[in-house]
C-alpha cells in the first residue's frame, strides 16, 4: 500500500513506517513544516520515500493518512485528489482538546468521510468528535532496550518547546522539583526560560542531544520526571519506562493509565511527587524494581509490533 503521510512528529511517525507499506513524504525544497521529507535525527527504512509535491501529482497513493486540517487542502492541491472521496483518508488526532476539555468540537466533527483516530482514550473522551467515525490505536514505541543505569542521583526531564508551552509543560514547577532533585532538563536550554522560571543555581543542567544520544543520557538518571499538566501522552515517558526508569509524573491525561502503581509514583500533589524523587534518589534498590516494572509494563501494552498491526487491521479497513 502507498501512503500518503507529512512528517509532522517524527517520534510517532518512527514507529508508524516500520510496518509493511511505503510511506511518501512530501519534501520542498526548503523543507519547511509541509516538506520536511525524511527524518534528519531517526533512522527511518527504505520505504520511507520523498515525493516533491510535483511527483504527487502523478503518484500512485492508496490512502492518506492526514494529522493537521490544512493537510486536508494540501493533499487536493499537490495530488488533486480530495481526501475521503477521491482517496480513503484517515486523520490522527495526536493532542488534547486545546480548549475546553469538553466542549471542544474537533476540526473533523462535522464530517463522516474521513476516519478519526486519537492516540489515547482520553483525547478521544474529551474531544467533540461530532459525526466522525472514530478509534483509538494507542502508541508504539521501538524498545531501546533497558539501558538503565541509574549510575547519577538526578532526575532527568524532556520538555519539548517549553517556553511557548510554559504551564502545558509544567515549566513553572520544575524550580520546586529542583529544591528535591538535581535535574537534567533535555530538549531546552536553562537561558532561554521565561523570567518567573528561576532554577536554583547548580541544581540543573540543560541538554539539546540528538535522538540517538537521548536515551542513554537519560539512563545515566535515577529517575524520570514527566511534570506535564496537559497533553496527549509525552512519548518521552513512554521511552523512559522502555528503558527502565522509575517514574515521577503528574496524574493527568493518561498519564494514570500508562504507569502502573508499583512502577513510580503518580499524583497531582506536587509534594508527593518531590517525596518520590528524594526517595528514589536515596535508594537505588527501589529505583531499579519500580524501573523494572515499569519497563514490563510498557513493553507489554506499548510495544511497536502491537501499534503497527492495529494499524493494518484498521488501513485494511478503511481502503476496503
Amino acid at each position: 500500500m502507498n501512503i500518503l503521510i507529512w512528517h509532522v512528529h517524527g517520534s510517532w511517525l518512527t514507529s508508524f513506517v516500520q510496518g509493511p507499506h511505503t510511506y511518501l513524504l512530501p519534501t520542498t525544497p526548503g523543507r519547511g513544516s509541509d516538506g520536511l521529507g525524511r527524518a534528519r535525527t531517526w533512522t527511518w527504512p527504505g520505504s520511507a520515500r520523498e515525493r516533491t509535491p510535483a511527483q504527487l501529482r502523478g503518484s500512485d497513493i492508496d490512502l492518506v493518512v492526514l494529522q493537521r486540517p490544512h493537510e486536508i487542502e494540501l493533499t487536493q492541491e499537490w495530488t488533486g485528489r480530495r481526501p475521503g472521496h477521491d482517496i480513503p483518508a484517515v486523520y490522527v488526532e495526536h493532542n488534547s482538546p486545546h480548549g475546553t476539555a469538553v466542549d471542544t468540537p474537533h476540526p473533523l466533527a462535522r464530517r463522516t468521510d474521513i476516519h478519526l483516530v486519537h492516540v489515547t482514550h482520553f483525547n478521544r473522551l474529551m474531544w467533540d468528535n461530532g459525526r466522525a467515525p472514530t478509534s483509538v490505536i494507542e502508541h508504539g514505541i521501538i524498545d531501546p532496550g533497558p539501558l538503565w543505569t541509574g549510575t547519577e542521583e538526578r532526575a532527568a526531564v524532556v520538555v519539548n518547546e517549553p517556553v511557548r508551552r510554559g504551564r502545558t509543560t509544567g515549566t513553572d514547577l520544575l524550580p520546586a522539583f529542583a529544591a528535591s532533585a538535581p535535574l537534567d532538563i533535555f530538549g531546552m536550554a536553562t537561558d532561554g526560560l521565561p523570567r518567573h522560571v528561576d532554577l536554583p543555581p547548580g541544581r540543573c543542567r540543560s541538554f539539546d542531544l540528538p535522538q540517538h544520544e537521548l536515551h542513554r543520557a537519560m539512563a545515566r538518571c535515577r529517575v524520570y520526571l514527566h511534570p506535564v499538566r496537559w497533553t496527549s501522552l509525552g512519548l518521552s515517558l513512554l521511552e523512559a519506562m522502555f528503558l527502565g526508569m522509575p517514574v515521577v509524573a503528574l496524574g493527568t491525561t493518561e498519564v494514570h493509565e500508562a504507569v502502573p502503581p508499583d512502577a513510580g509514583v503518580v499524583s497531582n500533589r506536587p509534594e508527593i511527587l518531590a517525596d518520590g524523587l528524594r526517595r528514589f534518589l536515596t535508594d537505588p534498590g527501589a529505583a531499579a524494581a519500580a524501573g523494572a516494572r515499569a519497563r514490563a509494563a510498557a513493553r507489554d501494552r506499548y510495544g511497536v509490533e502491537r501499534f503497527l498491526d492495529d494499524w493494518d487491521r484498521l488501513l485494511k479497513e478503511v481502503t476496503r
